[in-house]
């Protein structure tokens, strides 16, 4: 091979555009820059389920009978699948929306960025303030509330695959949700009043024991209640399971839930998501 032809490869490979992967990453990259700049909205992420994980610990704070815990305790799990839900479904629900209302999506889909890229870089938004909210509830639950942190390396590898999975499924039921808005003012309200129905008959916000059944039938049928329960499981003792509604912590079932809602939100997205309004034709 000619000294000219290494040289010509050598280039070819320089010019090559990077992949998918590579602009994904940059694209994250983009991303969670611009969520940082934004100051009030960083302090009202993170600060929301703390906020409400200290005034439910506070009010509710008395020993729970027959399951050897502080209804205090019972929060702090369920504020971590609330915050993991609330950095992936409810922040991609609205501000895909917003940038599809603001023709954002219009222009990126007019570039030669490959589609995937843009959902990679929400992922790595996602991944990354969902990491951050999940150790700042815990570092509240260990410090204030006396939750202990798993000995035994299965309840390590459980908390990770409930945290993967569960993120999963919410951030693509996030971008499947974003579409459903007609425009970037009724975003929220799309978005959030779901989340909230979810919150309060899932666990978060009031205990299993006092949810009528069928409540807890309907959210057993959305990742939430999974996380929650999963959650409790990894960093409660298993005196606790007497509270759950089938008695136990349920991880084969929590397992099967969350990774039949990441196939599910994948198919959801790939039907509905839209890159311009309806009124945009």
């Amino acid at each position: 091979m000619t000294t000219t032809a290494v040289r010509s490869r050598t280039d070819a490979r320089a010019g090559r555009l990077p992949g998918v992967w590579g602009l994904g990453l940059r694209r994250g990259a983009l991303e969670i820059r611009q969520f940082f700049r934004q100051r009030d909205q960083v302090v009202f992420t993170f600060a929301f389920p703390v906020v409400f994980l200290f005034l439910f610990a506070s009010i509710f704070s008395d020993d729970v009978e027959g399951a050897g815990i502080k209804a205090s305790q019972l929060y702090v799990p369920a504020m971590m699948a609330a915050g993991i839900m609330s950095t992936s479904f409810q922040s991609l629900g609205i501000s895909i929306a917003v940038e599809r209302d603001e023709k954002v999506l219009r222009r990126l889909r007019g570039t030669p960025m490959p589609p995937a890229a843009y959902f990679l870089g929400k992922i790595w938004l996602v991944l990354v303030t969902g990491v951050l909210e999940t150790a700042i509830l815990l570092l509240v639950g260990t410090t204030l509330y006396d939750v202990d942190l798993p000995s035994a390396a299965g309840k390590w590898f459980a908390f990770a695959w409930i945290f993967v999975l569960g993120l999963t499924g919410c951030a693509l039921l996030g971008i499947a949700i974003s579409s459903v808005p007609d425009s970037s003012k009724s975003a929220s309200s799309v978005v959030v009043l779901p989340f909230l129905v979810l919150q309060f008959i899932s666990g978060v916000y009031i205990t299993i024991d006092t949810i009528p059944d069928w409540m807890l039938n309907i959210g057993a049928l959305f990742p939430l209640k999974w996380m929650c329960q999963g959650l409790r499981g990894v960093f409660l003792p298993d005196s606790a399971q007497v509270l759950e509604q089938a008695g136990g912590w349920e991880f084969g079932r929590t397992a099967l839930v969350l990774g039949a809602w990441c196939v599910g939100g994948l198919l959801l997205c790939l039907l509905t998501f839209r890159w311009k309004n309806r009124r945009d034709g």
